[in-house]
């Protein structure tokens, strides 16, 4: 069952989060705001600075021209020029968002290349560790490896199925593929060192720097449906990352796999435990 704006700006504020729900349009968007203050700003260029020292070093190539493609780095993007500019690489645009929104409406924006990007930013006290998604996260994280176009492609066919597979029973397990690539997803290329380019990695100062060079990190091959059966973590580093050998690899995995068989072989049984996946 689709839920209503109101119903869901209702929850939202009983679960204290912070974005203006009340102000979404049907499908869940709102205005970008476009008054932030030099607190903001000085924000917003103290996160990308911090990163982009770490970020330079063990992004994938990719996700680094893509931040240099988008110019993100000076003060708080805006909204539409940036848009303007992913949907002349890949067909993308961005849409502004307070934040999390349902599970449909999101789909449906990935289905047709709209990113949702939440339209505030953490404050100064908040540098490390911030529990909702906000603009740093959304902007910096996801946006820059969609001018990847096969992470591009594969991010719309993810919108176009999803919910179906949601109706099948593998609402679970379609969250975790997104978990496991679009938040934090590492890519290691035939001859390559293995690279970073998930979401939750790139807007990570501390987990980024595990993931990559840590020694109890636990890097896996990537398998399609190993990862839609293994469970995560949302308040601790990830006891699994999932290497893809390219992002082509992962397009033509999805786009040609019986998702629906996956999912009827896997939505009843307990997740796998990540630790005691094996790893490279």
């Amino acid at each position: 069952m689709q839920i209503s704006v109101r119903d869901y700006a209702r929850e939202c504020a009983e679960q204290g989060l912070r974005g203006d729900y009340s102000a979404c349009r049907a499908d869940f968007t709102v205005d970008q705001d476009d008054d932030y203050s030099e607190e903001d700003q000085k924000v917003w260029r103290t996160l990308c600075d911090r990163q982009m020292a770490l970020v330079r070093r063990l992004a994938h190539r990719t996700y680094l021209d893509g931040v240099a493609a988008l110019g993100l780095l000076d003060s708080i993007p805006d909204f539409a020029d940036v848009g303007r500019r992913l949907q002349a690489m890949t067909g993308w645009t961005i849409v502004a968002v307070p934040g999390l929104i349902p599970a449909g409406p999101f789909f449906e924006h990935l289905a047709n290349r709209r990113f949702p990007v939440t339209n505030w930013l953490r404050t100064q006290s908040e540098l490390d560790y911030i529990v909702e998604p906000d603009m740093f996260h959304d902007f910096f994280g996801h946006v820059p490896i969609l001018t990847q176009p096969a992470f591009a492609d594969f991010m719309q066919l993810y919108g176009e199925k999803a919910q179906t597979l949601f109706d099948l029973g593998g609402g679970d397990m379609i969250t975790r593929l997104y978990w496991y690539t679009a938040e934090y997803g590492l890519i290691g290329e035939p001859g390559e060192p293995v690279k970073a380019f998930g979401a939750g990695l790139m807007s990570s100062f501390t987990e980024l720097s595990f993931a990559i060079e840590g020694a109890g990190a636990n890097r896996v091959p990537f398998d399609l449906e190993t990862v839609m059966r293994t469970g995560y973590e949302i308040d601790r580093f990830q006891r699994a990352y999932f290497v893809l050998p390219s992002f082509a690899a992962l397009r033509q995995a999805f786009e040609t796999a019986d998702l629906a068989g996956i999912v009827a072989r896997g939505k009843d049984l307990p997740p796998l435990d990540p630790a005691a996946i094996a790893g490279a």
